[in-house]
């Protein structure tokens, strides 16, 4: 029997992407209850293959018990496109068949302070203008005071 393939999901980070597995369904019965295959294996392998732009890359073989689980693999180039492919083995069970291809863009460190470089300009802008005003508004007021007539003065 092929195990696999396994269910994928990705997601970006800064500098890395979160990769979220659910191992695949098995189709054996125990008195009439279907068995996961951490139940008839108890630990699985899974093998990541990861693929960028020029280049394909397989990661260090893993170990898992769990039926979902994530791994964030880190230290990727930003804005970098990145393919993620699982394959799941058990060592009594070499045969498998692994996901389909899922991408996702790596994000940036940058990305993650835009927000805060964004709000702390605008208050900055607000303050420049709020003094802009307060000088306008005093050198109008000044003004006024010149052209009053002279008898109400």
């Amino acid at each position: 029997a092929y195990l696999g393939p396994p269910e994928v999901n990705i997601s970006s980070c800064p500098n890395c992407i979160n990769v979220t597995i659910k191992l695949p369904t098995s189709h054996f019965r125990k008195k009439g209850k279907l068995q996961s295959l951490t139940d008839i294996y108890e630990e699985l392998n899974y093998d990541i293959t990861l693929k960028s732009q020029d280049e394909e890359h397989k990661r260090p073989r893993q170990t898992t018990t769990e039926e979902v689980f994530s791994t964030v693999i880190e230290e990727l180039y930003p804005s970098r496109n990145y393919c993620v492919s699982v394959a799941v083995s058990a060592s009594l069970n070499k045969h498998f068949i692994p996901s389909p291809w899922k991408c996702v863009t790596a994000d940036s460190e940058a990305r993650q302070g835009y927000h805060e470089a964004a709000v702390a300009g605008a208050v900055c802008v607000s303050l420049v203008i709020a003094v802009v005003v307060k000088c306008v508004h005093s050198a109008g007021f000044i003004l006024q005071k010149f052209s009053l007539p002279q008898t109400l003065v």
